[in-house]
C-alpha cells in the first residue's frame, strides 16, 4: 500500500516538472493568455456584481412604487422619501393652475372651482363662496413644488398675499396642494384628503427642512402684521366668525325640507301667536358656554353637569342660544337635554291711550339695527370709552334704545355695548 502512494506522488512530480519546464520554456506565449485569463475571469465578476445590483434596485423600486388601482403609487413605509430640492415656480403650467384656481375663490366661481379641484365637499364649497364676499383678489401667488408620486404630480405650496375688501394691508398666507396630470394632458388639484397615501406622503414631504423653513417664515410675517395691526387682527377675528356662522345657518337651511304652507284661518293664527312654550334645558356633560354658536368664539364660562338654562332658540346648526346671566349664550345643542316645557299665555296689553304731548327722550324700541359703515363698538356712549370690537357694513345686532345723545345701545357678544347712531340704520 504504501508504495503504491509513493509511485502515485512520483507521478505526480513528475507531471509538475514537465509543466513547469513547458512554462519556462514557452514562458512569451503562456503568460499572455495567464493574464488574458484573468481579464475574463474579473470582467465576469463584475459584470455578475453589477447585474446582481441593478436586480435589487429594480425591486426596491418596485417596493417603492406599487401601482394601485387608479394608477397612484403606493408609498411603502419604512423606506425613507428622498429629499427632493424645493423649487420656486418652476413650473408655468402648475402656476397657471393655481392663478386660475385663485382667481376663481376670490371672484365666488364654483364652477371654476369644482372644475380644477372635485375633490372639495359641500361645506368647502360653501366657504369659499362666504370668503369671496370680503376678499378683493390675491395679487402675489409664489408656487413652491417637490415631485409627487408619480410623473408629472407634484406637492405645491402655495405662498400668497390676499387682499381684503375692507382692508389696506394684504395678509400672507399658505396652502398645500397634490397636483396631478388627467388622461387628458390637463392639471387638476387634489388635496389629499380622500387618499390615505396622498396624505400620507405630503405629510413627509412638508417635515423636510426646507419646507418647515417657508412655512416659519409665512407664519411669523403673518403673525407680526396682527401684532402691529390691531384693526386687522380685529377683521381676521371678525371675519372667521362671521364666515362660520353664515355656513352653518345656509346648512341649516338646505337641511329645512320643503312644505306646502296653507294660509291658517285669521282666528286660529292669533291663538297660535297667543301661544308660547317655555323650555327649560339640563346640561348632560361639562361643556364651554360661548358668546356665540361657534367653536372658536370666546369662550364666556364652563356649564357644569346638571346646571339648568333657560332655552330662547335651538339653531340648525347644531348650537342653542340659552339665558345666561341677564345676557345671552350658546352651547352646543348635543350637550343639553330638556327638562321643562311649560305653556303661557302671551300677555294681551289693553290699547292705552296716546299721549300727543311732544317731549325729547331716549327712543326704546325692540327689533335689530345695521350697520352703514365701519365703526367700533363701545363699552359706554363715549368716543373714551374703552372699544369691545369693530362693526363693518351690514352686520346685524339686537337693538336695545336709540338714545337722544346720538349713541345706540345694542347687544354685542351677550352684553350691552354701544356705537354711534350716525354709523347705524
Amino acid at each position: 500500500m504504501n508504495h503504491s502512494n509513493q509511485n502515485k506522488m512520483h507521478t505526480l512530480r513528475e507531471k509538475v516538472i514537465t509543466v513547469r519546464d513547458f512554462v519556462m520554456d514557452h514562458s512569451k506565449i503562456v503568460m499572455p493568455l495567464v493574464l488574458i485569463v484573468c481579464v475574463i475571469i474579473t470582467v465576469i465578476i463584475a459584470v455578475n456584481a453589477n447585474h446582481r445590483e441593478a436586480l435589487e434596485k429594480e425591486a426596491e423600486q418596485a417596493a417603492m412604487a406599487v401601482p394601485t388601482e387608479e394608477g397612484v403609487a403606493v408609498s411603502v413605509e419604512g423606506l425613507e422619501i428622498p429629499e427632493y430640492e424645493l423649487e420656486e415656480n418652476a413650473h408655468p403650467e402648475i402656476n397657471n393652475l393655481v392663478r386660475a384656481y385663485y382667481d376663481a375663490q376670490a371672484s365666488g366661481d364654483v364652477d371654476v372651482i369644482s372644475e380644477l379641484n372635485n375633490y372639495l365637499d359641500e361645506i368647502e364649497i360653501i366657504k369659499v363662496q362666504e370668503m369671496s364676499k370680503y376678499v378683493e383678489s390675491y395679487p402675489v401667488l409664489n408656487v413652491y413644488t417637490k415631485p409627487g408620486l408619480t410623473e408629472n404630480a407634484y406637492v405645491a405650496y402655495v405662498c400668497s398675499q390676499v387682499k381684503f375688501s375692507e382692508m389696506e394691508q394684504e395678509l400672507p398666507g399658505m396652502q398645500t396642494f397634490y397636483i396631478g396630470l388627467k388622461d387628458d394632458g390637463s392639471y387638476f388639484i387634489n388635496d389629499g384628503t380622500n387618499d390615505t397615501t396622498i396624505r400620507n406622503y405630503i405629510k413627509e414631504i412638508t417635515l423636510q427642512d426646507d419646507v418647515v423653513d417657508l412655512n416659519n417664515k409665512i407664519v411669523v410675517e403673518y403673525n407680526e402684521l396682527l401684532a402691529e395691526d390691531e384693526e386687522l387682527e380685529e377683521y381676521i377675528a371678525y371675519l372667521r366668525e362671521k364666515i362660520n356662522e353664515d355656513v352653518g345657518e345656509i346648512l341649516a337651511q338646505a337641511e329645512q325640507p320643503e312644505v306646502e304652507v296653507s294660509e291658517p284661518e285669521p282666528e286660529e293664527e292669533t291663538e297660535q301667536e297667543a301661544q308660547m312654550v317655555a323650555k327649560t334645558v339640563r346640561a348632560t356633560d361639562v361643556v364651554n358656554i360661548r358668546s356665540s354658536d361657534s367653536e372658536e368664539a370666546d369662550r364666556i364660562d364652563k356649564a357644569q353637569i346638571g346646571q339648568e338654562f333657560q332655552l330662547l332658540e335651538e339653531r340648525g346648526n347644531g348650537w342653542s342660544k340659552v339665558s345666561y346671566k341677564g345676557g345671552e349664550a350658546f352651547i352646543k345643542s348635543d350637550y343639553l337635554e330638556v327638562v321643562a316645557e311649560e305653556p303661557m299665555q302671551a300677555a294681551i296689553e289693553p290699547e292705552e291711550e296716546q299721549d300727543n304731548t311732544p317731549v325729547v327722550t331716549n327712543e326704546t324700541t325692540s327689533g335689530k339695527v345695521k350697520v352703514k359703515e365701519s365703526v367700533k363698538i363701545r363699552k359706554g356712549a363715549s368716543t373714551d370709552s374703552a372699544a369691545l370690537g369693530t362693526a363693518y357694513a351690514g352686520d346685524e345686532f339686537e337693538l336695545v334704545m336709540k338714545q337722544a345723545d346720538g349713541w345706540t345701545k345694542i347687544k354685542y357678544k351677550g352684553q350691552t355695548a354701544f356705537v354711534k347712531s350716525d354709523y347705524v340704520e
